[in-house]
């Protein structure tokens, strides 16, 4: 699968692109909101993970700016946060379009086992 990674903590990318390559998956990174939401624009992505808070630009702009351009509906979003969202911030993101919500730290184990379905998804589609 081909697989963006967007978040603002550097480790994180370079952690989960280590982890999701090792897996046998193809990787991109970006490290800020607005060059994630261009490669998005760019590229086809099999799953994006997505860091909800960064700074300047953050993962709710870019769910905003797909969900106004009408891209996020060929997307498989799966939101990463430290912070905890309320049910209605949740709710709202998963009317828009996005897949998952979860909790950081995560295991990677877990955050693969996410990112499997849709690989399950696109073999049944």
């Amino acid at each position: 699968m081909k697989i963006l990674i967007i978040d603002d903590n550097e480790d994180i990318t370079k952690m989960l692109s280590k982890y999701m390559t090792l897996k046998g998956h193809s990787c991109s990174v970006a490290n800020d909101g607005r060059n994630g939401l261009n490669l998005i624009e760019d590229q086809t992505f099999d799953a994006v993970i997505l860091d909800i808070a960064m700074p300047e630009f953050s993962g709710t702009d870019v769910i905003d700016a797909l969900h106004k351009n009408g891209k996020i509906k060929n997307q498989n979003i799966v939101i990463l946060t430290a912070s905890s969202l309320s049910y209605d911030d949740e709710s709202t993101l998963k009317t828009k379009g996005v897949h998952s919500c979860l909790k950081k730290p995560i295991d990677p184990d877990v955050l693969l086992e996410h990112i499997q379905q849709f690989e399950h998804k696109k073999t049944i589609c």
